[in-house]
């Protein structure tokens, strides 16, 4: 053999052995990677600090989620299933090797009830729990979804001028006309119509230290859809107000109706 042909059995040898070298890393790499796409989820850690969400919730929301390998796992269907979950805020996922998937989770705080079954934050968001058991202490607010923002407001407002007069607030409602109605703990409802509401209420409530505190407790009604004053319906047996003997500021009297 020449020595061109040496040379050329050299160098076939050499991309022989090439090649070899190469497929054999190729299968460790692959063998290395299906081991480690393999490795199996441990743990699964939930941060937070929760008054109604339940960590069993989001257990059972992770379960179908979390038995594939450690590297197969989609976060960003755990972030979903979590996030899915109605007394969640905000979701943050991440894995950390080699076994773990870390959850920090939000919890939302409830500001007033929206209608009969849901609850509202104060930025506005609507939600649902499975029970609203313990939240029936909190304001019921009734109104067109899409002015929630404008209405939380009116609610904080009618919320601090009724406390200035020791009165409190169980629920709001507006209807799609935009006529307001609010109810108070005591059980007194207060109609407010559609015009100047806030001017209304304001008017009515400088009335009550004219009327003094077993008048107002006697009122069942009081109607403030009028110009320059109000009609109230008593409870039933409550002693007659003469409207003569008290005028609201502005010139304004009571109507007496009652029931």
């Amino acid at each position: 053999m020449g020595r061109i042909g040496i040379i050329r059995l050299l160098i076939g040898l050499l991309l022989l052995i090439g090649i070899i070298c190469l497929g054999w890393q190729k299968a460790t790499e692959l063998k290395w990677s299906v081991k480690i796409a393999s490795l199996p989820i441990k743990y699964v850690r939930t941060e937070g600090v929760f008054q109604y969400l339940s960590k069993e919730d989001i257990k059972t929301a992770l379960e179908p989620l979390v038995t594939t390998g450690f590297l197969e796992a989609d976060m960003q269907a755990i972030h979903q299933a979590v996030s899915a979950l109605p007394w969640v805020d905000t979701v943050a996922v991440k894995r950390i090797w080699p076994d773990t998937i870390d959850i920090k989770v939000t919890e939302k705080k409830p500001y007033t009830r929206w209608g009969k079954d849901s609850l509202i934050t104060e930025q506005g968001v609507i939600f649902a729990p499975k029970t609203l058991d313990l939240h029936q202490q909190l304001i019921v607010v009734t109104a067109p979804e899409q002015r929630r923002l404008d209405v939380l407001e009116i609610m904080k407002g009618i919320k601090t001028a009724l406390a200035d007069e020791s009165l409190e607030l169980a629920e709001f409602t507006i209807n799609n006309r935009w006529s307001w109605n609010i109810k108070l703990t005591s059980g007194l409802d207060i109609l407010l119509g559609r015009e100047e509401q806030l001017k209304k209420l304001q008017r009515f409530l400088k009335t009550l230290p004219l009327l003094g505190k077993q008048q107002v407790d006697a009122m069942a009604v009081v109607d403030l859809r009028y110009p320059n004053g109000y009609a109230v319906t008593w409870k039933t047996e409550a002693p007659v107000i003469d409207r003569e003997t008290v005028n609201t500021p502005e010139d304004g009297n009571i109507a007496n109706q009652q029931n």
